[in-house]
């Protein structure tokens, strides 16, 4: 599997560009920022992008859809109770920032339904807490959180939309039920496992 990480946009979120070794087909998750920067890699890379997947809707991780779209002729997944971020003005301001609403999803996915690309599957497991559509995908070994869980920390759930209750359950019921050697890419910040949040995250003591 190819699996590269850019650090995108003002907020420093991360974007991910997953690919079969076999088949170069790929898939681009939150493409957040800095359209330009993740599609050259792409193109070094020689992929053929079918998919972007957004774990959630805030503008850090959407703001390049648009653009990363239209470049590749991908199909945009998104939860359906996160879908309306995509809709409406013709711009989004956020912190005096532009960012161009993309065209609506051409996929709304649910928890259980299955991302296939090339010969790599992942599942969707819907994780609201953070936002109601927030969503993560797992598979191959590791999985990719979104703003749910990150490096010891957890998202925040005081934005419109958040829940700390439901964030908490959706931590403990779809995230630590992974094997502990499964590997978390999340939407800010470095890498961890599933084992090392499990004993050493502190907001999930107890």
């Amino acid at each position: 599997m190819i699996l590269e990480r850019l650090v995108v946009g003002p907020l420093a979120s991360n974007c991910y560009i997953v690919a079969s070794e076999m088949t170069r087909k790929g898939m681009i998750i939150d493409p957040g920022d800095e359209a330009d920067k993740i599609l050259k890699r792409v193109d070094d890379l020689q992929l053929d992008i079918k998919t972007i997947v957004l774990t959630h809707g805030h503008f850090d991780h959407i703001g390049a859809v648009k653009d990363a779209s239209e470049a590749t002729g991908a199909e945009i997944c998104i939860h359906p109770d996160d879908a309306g971020a995509l809709q409406g003005q013709h711009k989004s301001n956020f912190f005096s920032m532009s960012y161009p609403a993309a065209s609506s999803p051409k996929r709304l996915i649910n928890d259980g339904d299955d991302i296939n690309i090339g010969d790599l599957r992942f599942l969707v497991l819907h994780t609201p807490g953070h936002t109601p559509g927030g969503i993560c995908l797992f598979g191959q070994g590791v999985v990719f959180t979104g703003d749910t869980l990150f490096n010891h920390s957890v998202g925040r759930a005081d934005l419109p939309g958040g829940s700390y209750k439901q964030l908490l359950d959706s931590l403990h019921t779809k995230l630590m039920v992974l094997p502990d050697e499964t590997t978390v890419y999340p939407g800010h910040g470095p890498e961890t496992t599933i084992g090392m949040e499990r004993r050493g995250n502190p907001f999930l003591r107890g």
